[in-house]
């Protein structure tokens, strides 16, 4: 069975909302906060699977508990070859629709440009926003989740990717 890893960043507690619905879906004990449980980068080298969450804030900036990560992942070139990812996370598609969950694009580039394999991409038509770095050609990079404008999608968006994910993920 896969060794999966949940690493969420998150202020307003909706990115934790799907790392723990990921965690319950999965059998995963543990998610762990980058603002307090993460330790080093060598981290993601325990997983085969691991679920990448962040908030978006600023312009489309990932949530500041993965901003020195981030870094760190591309400076020495950690190799994530092998490895699966799947990214989610939370952002606000009407104040700021022009960033719409962009910090999952940044962190999709980021991982898949050291070897990682992506799964977990959503049809953006569900959506309304304005521009986001995390569109690739028609589908979000992962699951955004907008709990100020439209909290009445979130339930269902979560149960439909994590029914995506187990069939897209080899456990």
């Amino acid at each position: 069975m896969a060794n999966i890893g949940i690493f969420c960043g998150t202020a307003g507690g909706t990115s934790m909302i799907v790392a723990e619905a990921l965690a319950e879906a999965f059998d995963v004990d543990e998610v762990i906060n980058m603002e307090e449980d993460f330790d080093d980068i060598e981290q993601f080298e325990e997983y085969d699977v691991l679920f990448i969450g962040s908030s978006t804030w600023g312009q489309g900036d990932v949530h500041f508990s993965w901003v020195d990560p981030q870094l760190e992942i591309e400076d020495e070139g950690l190799d994530l070859s092998g490895k699966t990812v799947a990214f989610f996370g939370a952002g606000d598609s009407v104040k700021h629709g022009e960033h719409f969950c962009s910090a999952l694009g940044k962190l999709h580039k980021t991982f898949t440009k050291l070897g990682a394999k992506t799964v977990g991409f959503v049809d953006a038509s569900d959506y309304k926003y304005e521009f986001s770095l995390a569109e690739i050609d028609g589908k979000l990079c992962g699951l955004a989740i907008d709990q100020h404008n439209e909290e009445d999608k979130t339930t269902k968006r979560i149960e439909n990717w994590v029914n995506q994910l187990k069939g897209e993920i080899s456990l």
